[in-house]
């Protein structure tokens, strides 16, 4: 089965994807990522109102198979985090660019995401190796 990446996402290497609505961005894992890790069963993100930094940890995923850190494509304070992946983190790998969202930031910076991937480098990426 082939693995989607919407188009309109920004990719980073270590799997997490960035969906840009102005100065909010939506964070979550890429298909790949919960496909790579099988049935996940926890799920740590950050409280609303805390902040997060580029390229820093800001939760785990843990599945049966590993526990690997989630990281941010922008700086930012958390705006939301979706207590319903908390509760049922296996529910990520039902729809990971939808309702499997991770948390919301309000991004200090834009151009933090000057370095972030695009739907084509990632998908080289991924389906290169």
């Amino acid at each position: 089965m082939a693995l989607e990446y919407p188009e309109s996402l920004k990719y980073l290497d270590t799997h997490e994807y960035a969906r840009v609505d102005e100065d909010i961005v939506t964070i979550g894992i890429t298909a790949f990522a919960v496909d790579q890790m099988g049935d996940i069963v926890f799920l740590e993100l950050p409280e609303v109102d805390g902040t997060v930094e580029k390229g820093e940890t800001f939760g785990t995923v843990e599945s049966v198979k590993a526990v690997e850190d989630l990281h941010s494509p922008v700086s930012g304070t958390v705006m939301e985090r979706n207590d319903a992946m908390i509760e049922s983190p296996e529910q990520i790998a039902d729809d990971p660019y939808g309702d499997g969202w991770l948390i919301k930031v309000k991004m200090d910076d834009p151009e933090d995401l000057d370095e972030a991937m695009s739907v084509e480098e990632y998908r080289e990426q991924v389906e290169g190796m």
